[in-house]
């Protein structure tokens, strides 16, 4: 199961990160973000070591969908350096979220 942030981790954990990182920002009630949870589970397995993949639930931690400009989920972000290098919204298939890594 991929790994839920708090708040307080998503410095050390995303920003601060060594690899890059795939940040899958979501909330329990939505739909789409219910479906897509066990596709952002096998990318975690898949990619570990190379990608680090992590969830961020919105209401939880709103500070971070703030300070990032989340409007709606579910939202993928990758991080580079603590950069925001890709972005989208929606629930996609493994490929297409794949391909915000390249």
């Amino acid at each position: 199961m991929t790994e839920v942030l708090a708040s307080g981790d998503f410095q050390s954990k995303v920003l601060e990160a060594e690899n890059t990182v795939l940040v899958d920002f979501f909330a329990l009630w939505c739909g789409p973000c219910s479906r897509i949870a066990p596709v952002v589970d096998e990318l975690s397995a898949e990619l570990a070591g190379k990608v680090d993949v992590y969830k961020v639930d919105i209401d939880k931690s709103p500070d971070v969908a703030r300070k990032y400009g989340v409007m709606s989920v579910p939202t993928f972000m990758v991080f580079k350096g603590g950069e925001i290098t890709n972005q989208m919204l929606g629930g996609y298939p493994k490929e297409k979220i794949l391909e915000l890594l390249d």
